[in-house]
């Protein structure tokens, strides 16, 4: 399939955001990526269901609403009704996550699970049947700007073993550090949702680099495959 590009609106100018979604929305990217911190299952802050809704109002692409906080289940229906169109839940974070993915399909979302650096992808065998997408977090989450962990290449490769036999359809994000120069890599390794903050919004030219970023599956060479 076709990379799917989320940019992360955590990069983006809150003085300006109504300006930044209005771009997103003539821009190639294809979601809005949504962070949702709690300051506790992450050590930092960001924004809750009120600028969700904000947002909603002027987005024209799906929101990609990303949970980093404790305790997703109380939320579910909220932010479905904040207009939420993919919600993923970290697995660190739900101690029943069957009962939890399936929730979040009760609310007509798409259902996701994401895993942190130091989480194996084995740890969803017994679920990843369930589920819409994974997103595998290529550094530590709780702040945008960091650099990319090597390892997740290995991630993405586990974990299209895993696709392969028992979900062809999953959508596998990656979601931290990724730029113009390892994109080709991860989507050629398999990835085909790349979650980009800083290299977008730091861009000179935002709306170009998501086209780069969208196009980037054809600058890979042999060797990343």
């Amino acid at each position: 399939m076709n990379t799917l590009i989320a940019p992360s609106l955590l990069s983006a100018d809150f003085g300006n955001l109504e300006r930044d979604v209005t771009m997103l929305n003539n821009s190639q990217a294809d979601w809005l990526h949504l962070d949702i911190m709690d300051g506790v299952f992450v050590p930092n802050l960001s924004f809750g269901i009120p600028v969700v809704k904000a947002i909603a109002k002027g987005a024209k692409k799906k929101l990609d609403v990303h949970l980093m906080i404790v305790n997703p289940d109380k939320y579910i229906a909220e932010f479905a009704n904040a207009g939420a169109n993919i919600l993923t839940v970290h697995y660190e974070a739900c101690t029943h996550l069957h009962r939890t993915i399936a929730e979040i399909k009760k609310h007509n979302m798409m259902a996701g699970v994401a895993i942190n650096p130091h989480t194996p992808v084995s740890v969803l065998a017994d679920i990843i049947e369930e589920i819409d997408l994974v997103c595998i977090m290529s550094v530590n989450p709780g702040f945008g700007g960091q650099k990319f962990i090597p390892n997740t290449y290995k991630k993405i490769h586990n974990l299209m073993e895993m696709k392969e036999q028992v979900n062809d359809g999953l959508l596998i994000e990656i979601d931290g550090g990724v730029d113009l120069k390892n994109a080709p890599k991860l989507i050629a390794a398999g990835a085909n949702v790349l979650v980009a903050g800083n290299t977008v919004f730091s861009s000179e030219n935002p709306e170009a680099t998501i086209t780069l970023l969208k196009n980037s599956g054809s600058y890979a060479t042999k060797s990343d495959r």
